[in-house]
């Protein structure tokens, strides 16, 4: 057989291309099968084969292990570099994540390959062109660093430079409206950009350079740039490494407590988010209770539109882990605002988890039953739906039992009323089968003392 020509073996390598350009499409599109699957690894294998041919007829010997030829769909167009981390732009091409969002950051609106304008910035990830780089470089003994060891790798020149551009309006720019749509910019690109988070750890004390500047009498009274800020301070919280070093700023907590107690309902509902975001970290946790943060929590547990009471009740639930919180909590009314959303049917899982959580605490479960609590938890006991519900209410009811010997009374009338305690240790979740059965012998002892002591 004759030997394929230098130009036939051009020709096959870029028909070959354009097959697996389009099986790529088909795949990133959805809806494609096994075979589609089958059919790009054949097609990739004989690009492989043509390429390496290629190169062996150019170099006059087989090229070792080390030196095998990259793919080139492998490669970034951009970096020319395996993609560590593909995503298929707007126009069908496939780049690696971090280059491409490079380009993106800058400001281009076009795809780097084919010119074309971009309908959208979205990037999808192209599962099957990093199937096929893992395998391959599996197989050639190349190791690629783990995408999850990337992140602050992922932070461009371009974002730094923007980062420094936007924080030089805040802090240096004496027009009060430049300084307005400048933290206005920086709360979309941190919701936007995890790249812009990762910056807060180069520089960590520009925080508190945003919160001053938005200490400024007129900037101060401006419900828009308080709710921009405290909403800045959310996305940033969401990065993990940021959450020590907000806790640690000396401004940013007492801002947000600041924002509970003064801003409107959104900047009042992101600041009891931000709050639950950083009590991740127990160090925040005694920071944020030492802050004075309970009662303006409780107050819009209260008071809150529903999506801020949600915020409020994960936030206090968070900082209620730490034991002297659960004090604060108490001193604070937390069991009289629990109690009446659960008889008011408002938020009942996260008022019982709450109570639930502070019955470990001998003044939390005295106050609990001198409210009306034993009643409250007989009753969800007895007509909840939820497994879960009914788990934290008899675990509440457990520790009132331990702890006050009044309420037994209350409890063995309306256990031989209804046996709800009964059917709760035969048919609850393991936990509320445990304390149901606690509960029962606590009864049958004291019904046995007193008929003993008659």
């Amino acid at each position: 057989m004759a030997k394929s020509t230098p130009a036939a073996e051009a020709e096959e390598a870029a028909a070959l291309r354009r097959r697996l350009r389009r099986l790529v499409a088909a795949v990133t599109a959805g809806g494609a099968g096994g075979e589609t699957f089958e059919e790009a690894a054949s097609a990739l294998a004989a690009l492989w084969d043509v390429e390496l041919g290629r190169r062996k007829d150019g170099a006059g010997a087989e090229r070792g292990p080390a030196e095998a030829a990259v793919p080139v769909h492998f490669l970034c167009p951009i970096s020319s570099e395996i993609m560590r981390d593909p995503v298929v732009l707007a126009s069908g091409q496939t780049y690696d994540r971090r280059f491409i969002q490079e380009w993106l950051s800058a400001g281009n609106r076009t795809c780097p390959h084919t010119q074309q304008v971009l309908s959208n910035t979205i990037l999808i990830p192209n599962h099957l062109v990093r199937s096929m780089i893992s395998q391959w470089c599996t197989e050639n003994g190349i190791t690629l660093s783990p995408l999850e060891n990337q992140e602050e790798d992922l932070v461009t020149n371009n974002e730094r430079k923007a980062f420094s551009e936007l924080f030089d309006r805040i802090s240096a720019s004496s027009n009060l409206s430049v300084k307005r749509q400048a933290i206005k910019d920086f709360r979309l690109l941190t919701k936007c950009n995890s790249s812009f988070r990762a910056l807060i750890g180069e520089k960590p004390d520009s925080i508190s350079q945003m919160i001053s500047a938005v200490s400024n009498a007129e900037l101060e009274s401006n419900a828009e740039v308080l709710e921009d800020t405290v909403t800045t301070i959310l996305n940033l919280s969401i990065h993990e490494s940021n959450k020590k070093i907000i806790g640690d700023d000396p401004k940013t907590i007492a801002f947000l407590v600041s924002a509970l107690r003064l801003g409107t309902m959104e900047a009042r509902s992101n600041a009891a988010a931000a709050i639950f975001s950083l009590s991740a970290l127990d160090s925040n946790k005694e920071k944020i209770g030492q802050s004075g943060a309970m009662r303006p929590l409780i107050d819009l547990l209260e008071h809150g539109i529903l999506t801020a009471k949600k915020d409020a009740a994960s936030a206090i639930f968070s900082l209620c882990k730490l034991h002297e919180n659960k004090s604060r909590a108490t001193k604070s009314g937390v069991i009289d605002v629990m109690l009446k959303a659960i008889s008011n049917e408002s938020l009942v899982d996260e008022s019982l988890a709450i109570l639930a959580l502070l019955s470990s605490d001998h003044e939390t479960v005295e106050e609990i039953g001198e409210t009306g609590g034993v009643t409250c938890m007989l009753r969800i006991i007895r007509d909840d739906q939820c497994k879960r519900n009914k788990e934290n209410a008899v675990a509440v009811l457990f520790s009132i039992c331990m702890y006050d010997r009044t309420k037994l009374r209350e409890i063995i009338d309306d256990e031989n009323l209804n046996g709800s305690l009964a059917w709760l240790a035969q048919n609850g979740t393991s936990r509320a089968r445990r304390k149901s059965t606690g509960i029962l012998d606590k009864l049958k002892r004291t019904i046995h003392s007193t008929h003993y002591s008659c």
